[in-house]
């Protein structure tokens, strides 16, 4: 990916930036199902329900900046896509949303899927910590910017 070639909301924020690449709904749904082993045009399609050119253009722009790659498939007729190491590198805000989720967007009793490790066991919280495994929240952290 060529960072030169982005614009950049807020240039020195990395949540801007992060936003700034993979931020939009569509982006992050196409994202969580690679995770899920979506790899083919009509998997992502057929599971997110997108218009297909909201589809291809998203497909594009996630291939263009270092999320997925293309592929040729085993059979060698088609392209097919995969999570690069940075498309992976977003499994743990994946997994955050999730856990969002499930505290905020969802009522006491209502059924939502689920995941597990390779157990079937669900996954603990996601806690940020600092350097000596200290839990840390909104109260306990600041942000330093570079222009201060």
């Amino acid at each position: 990916m060529n960072v030169d070639d982005v614009t950049w909301t807020d240039p020195t924020c990395p949540v801007a930036r992060t936003l700034d690449l993979v931020g939009d709904r569509w982006s992050l749904l196409i994202i969580r199902d690679a995770m899920d082993n979506a790899r083919s045009f009509t998997d992502f399609h057929q599971r997110t329900g997108v218009a297909r050119n909201i589809l291809t253009d998203r497909l594009r722009r996630l291939v263009d900046h270092g999320i997925l790659e293309r592929e040729t498939a085993i059979s060698g007729r088609r392209q097919v896509y995969v999570l690069t190491d940075a498309g992976r590198d977003l499994f743990t805000i994946i997994v955050a949303m999730r856990q969002w989720g499930e505290r905020h967007a969802f009522a006491d009793d209502e059924a939502h899927s689920a995941l597990v490790d390779e157990s079937g066991n669900p996954l603990g919280q996601l806690r940020p910590t600092d350097a000596h495994g200290h839990r840390v929240d909104v109260d306990s952290t600041q942000v330093i910017r570079n222009n201060e």
